[in-house]
């Protein structure tokens, strides 16, 4: 079933409208051509950051990795960390309001310290 601008799914709800409306029409023409849903989401919120607001080379970059027995949200070119949770999940439910407020792009890497994903470039 086809998104609307009334019906989306709920990981679009904290974009910008036109950021949204761009990514809903981009997931569509991705699920046509048969891509799986998350991805379709990902990819479209991508692109659509991309083609609504430019590119992203000046956007902060952020990273959501293990640290010892905690996962920590730091700034791609810092040491500073600035979330500290004890699992992922709770790293990436405070971590993704906090780059979306920064404009910024998430690297979310897996427990092993391998990229997992890229989220909002």
């Amino acid at each position: 079933m086809p998104w609307t601008k009334k019906d989306y799914p709920a990981s679009m709800k904290n974009l910008e409208t036109d950021v949204r409306n761009k990514a809903i029409e981009i997931a569509n023409a991705l699920l046509d051509e048969g891509y799986e849903e998350g991805r379709a989401i990902a990819i479209a919120t991508a692109k659509a950051h991309e083609y609504v607001e430019g590119n992203s080379n000046d956007r902060p970059r952020f990273e959501a990795k293990p640290s010892d027995h905690d996962w920590v949200l730091k700034k791609s070119d810092s040491e500073h960390t600035i979330f500290t949770e004890s699992s992922k999940e709770d790293l990436l439910a405070k971590g993704k309001p906090y780059v979306n407020k920064h404009d910024g792009i998430l690297d979310v890497y897996y427990a092993d310290g391998k990229l997992e994903h890229t989220l909002y470039e």
